[in-house]
């Protein structure tokens, strides 16, 4: 179950990252980051009440808020970078570093992935940047503000693998209050941009509702198995919006991308078996 939950992760935030991306250009992303994470905050919190949760210690909520912290800081600094550069870059950039500081802090803590595993995380890395097409010279406006989202979804991924599996839902539910907390400041200083339709609003709560749907999947995946496979494999939603595009918006596929699908395609072979 645990690498089917994993992938379940990765789509759920391919379709948050395609949707989220094409909302942050039509208004403005700092309040389509809030407005997801009120929305987030909401699934959380009634997921969090519907599911069992056997214990739930200070320590699990502690690790949850911390989570929460990362991935707010990941979604502002996406959602900036999505405004104003091409989400083919900007998603995998987050994608590929997020994945690299994940995987080595996982080990640092214990992880011993097999040598199938392995093989698995360093056929992944690459594909996540093939799909991309590979970020040209003249694609680089968003590369900043994907390298800061990457270190936030790092902090995202490895914090909440380290809340109990008793806790249930409740960490993320802890973190996607944190995360309104740390947006709340951002959310001042643009709040005459905050003044959304009410549709784009519902929007943008829809998009953070997906994204913590995305994270409570990826939590009971962490829960069954290593950190560094848990996180390459639902950290392959970049191949999502691709798709998306080609069939939705009827893009072309080049010769990198589709190398790089069918690397992921091998990755997530390899890391279901390892």
């Amino acid at each position: 179950m645990g690498p089917l939950l994993a992938l379940a992760s990765a789509v759920v935030y391919g379709i948050v990252d395609f949707t989220g991306g094409l909302l942050s250009r039509r208004a403005h992303f700092a309040a389509v980051t809030l407005f997801g994470q009120l929305g987030g905050l909401l699934l959380a919190t009634a997921a969090a009440l519907l599911l069992p949760a056997d214990a739930v210690r200070p320590a699990d909520l502690l690790w949850g808020a911390l989570s929460g912290i990362g991935s707010g800081a990941a979604m502002h600094f996406l959602n900036r970078g999505l405004s104003h550069g091409a989400m083919s870059v900007v998603v995998p950039v987050s994608a590929v570093t997020g994945v690299a500081l994940s995987v080595v802090c996982g080990v640092v803590l214990g992880d011993r992935p097999t040598a199938v595993a392995w093989i698995g995380i360093a056929v992944a890395v690459p594909a996540l940047w093939l799909v991309s097409g590979g970020a040209g010279a003249d694609d680089s406006g968003g590369v900043p503000d994907g390298l800061l989202a990457s270190a936030g979804v790092a902090v995202q991924y490895i914090a909440l693998a380290q809340a109990g599996a008793a806790s249930g839902v409740w960490p993320v539910a802890a973190g996607r209050l944190a995360a309104v907390l740390v947006l709340l400041p951002t959310a001042v200083r643009h709040r005459r941009r905050l003044r959304l339709p009410p549709a784009r609003c519902l929007q943008s709560a829809l998009v953070g509702a997906g994204a913590a749907l995305g994270l409570v999947l990826y939590l009971l995946a962490a829960q069954r198995q290593l950190l560094a496979v848990t996180v390459v494999l639902a950290s392959l939603y970049p191949a999502l919006p691709v798709i998306l595009g080609l069939t939705l918006l009827h893009e072309r596929l080049t010769r990198k991308q589709l190398t790089g699908l069918t690397a992921a395609a091998a990755a997530t072979i390899l890391l279901s078996l390892g």
